[in-house]
């Protein structure tokens, strides 16, 4: 500890700003040291009257002197414990004072000094180390002088004496150190455990903060996947019946259908965003009879590979979500004229999605400003599945995602 450092008591921090957990022990210990002091005290004053010597005026004498320490405790010394820090004038003043009424009557009287045992304390609760260690040789010292010098006893009674009250400050120095190391500890865990909390309210905060970025990442992707796609295809839709309607009528209608339907597919996607649940193409049927309905609308073709089998919820969506991307990047980029195909496949641990289109092509690695791509990925990467995309300007572009799936467990059998 240094010098020069206030020592943390435990009777005087009480409800310090940044505490962890509340109080400490020592915070509620003030009225033990109030207990403590006082029956120091009063034990101090029923051995100087009871002594055999001196005669009982100088007892008298002795006890009057010790008779203001209770209200100079009282008064300034128990609200200086409790302050955090003590004033370190304010205690050399209080100490200063307290040492001077104990000093007359110890020297007076040799059964004063065990008031030094409720004095000690507050030295090195209040004092830096170094005045506190001044004090408490102070104390433990000059009574034994000042008692020789006055009343001349013998050699051997000055020697007992004298050993005594240097056994004393030994103890006081030694306890006294090892009473602030342990007082320091005890703070340095109280501001780790201060430091911890906070840390977890952090994380608290930050995983709150990372789940509603989260969640609106996914909205997004939802709304762009389903919502803004279908609201690219009705305007497309609109652009074509508008250059339809003054030559091919029946084509127009064909188109308006397809309008009335993806609308309300729009509206069914939007239900089912805000009740949060299953995509309303998956909703009550398969993923191939979904993507059907999707190829359908998109006029794309559907090829379905493997044995199908119903599936855990994830990855259908996810396989869903990537066709309703790439079909709507098709139908954008490839043009209109542009042949695609979807390729279902499943096997024993994957489930494969292929949407192929032999539209213009682009340079996978030329920068994108777009929300899509990086979407299909992120989505994909959410069940441990992978999405890649192949193209080359002038020969097409093909979207794969691979998303892992279980083989189901026969009935009866265990899994392991």
């Amino acid at each position: 500890m240094s010098a020069d450092l206030p020592l943390e008591d435990p009777a005087r921090r009480v409800n310090r700003p940044g505490a962890a957990r509340g109080e400490h022990a020592w915070d509620r210990t003030i009225r033990l040291w109030d207990g403590y002091f006082a029956v120091a005290w009063a034990a101090t004053l029923v051995f100087v009257l009871a002594a055999a010597h001196p005669g009982f005026p100088v007892r008298a004498v002795a006890a009057a002197l010790l008779v203001p320490l209770v209200p100079w405790y009282a008064v300034v010394g128990r609200p200086l414990l409790q302050e955090d820090p003590p004033d370190q004038g304010q205690a050399l003043r209080y100490l200063t004072a307290a040492i001077a009424l104990f000093l007359p009557s110890a020297v007076l009287v040799g059964e004063t000094r065990l008031m030094a045992f409720a004095l000690i304390p507050q030295c090195f609760m209040t004092l830096r180390l170094r005045w506190s260690l001044a004090a408490v040789s102070v104390i433990n010292l000059v009574p034994v002088a000042g008692w020789a010098l006055l009343w001349q006893p013998s050699g051997a009674d000055l020697f007992a004496n004298f050993l005594f009250s240097v056994v004393t400050l030994v103890f006081s120095v030694v306890i006294g150190s090892w009473i602030i190391r342990i007082i320091e500890q005890s703070w340095e865990r109280a501001e780790l455990i201060a430091e911890l909390d906070a840390s977890r309210h952090e994380i608290s905060r930050l995983s709150t903060a990372h789940g509603a970025l989260a969640e609106r990442e996914r909205m997004a992707r939802e709304i762009h996947d389903t919502l803004a796609q279908g609201f690219t295809s009705l305007l497309m839709l609109i652009q074509a019946v508008e250059a339809e309607l003054d030559h091919d009528v029946p084509q127009a209608r064909r188109h308006l259908a397809l309008m009335d339907e993806t609308a309300r597919q729009n509206l069914a996607e939007a239900r089912a965003l805000v009740a949060g649940a299953a995509p309303a193409d998956l909703d009550g049927t398969s993923l191939p009879d979904a993507l059907r309905r999707l190829a359908a609308r998109h006029e794309a073709t559907l090829e379905v590979k493997g044995p199908v089998r119903p599936l855990p919820a994830a990855p259908e969506v996810v396989a869903l979500r990537s066709c309703q991307e790439a079909l709507a990047n098709a139908r954008k980029h490839a043009g209109s004229s542009a042949a695609v195909g979807i390729a279902l496949a499943y096997s024993d641990d994957a489930l494969t999605v292929s949407v192929r289109d032999d539209g213009c092509g682009f340079d996978p690695g030329a920068p994108c400003d777009g929300y899509g791509l990086a979407g299909l990925r992120a989505r994909a990467g959410e069940v441990g599945g992978t999405a890649q995309v192949r193209s080359t300007p002038g020969d097409g572009t093909t979207v794969t995602v691979c998303l892992p799936v279980s083989l189901p467990v026969p009935p009866g059998r265990s899994s392991s």
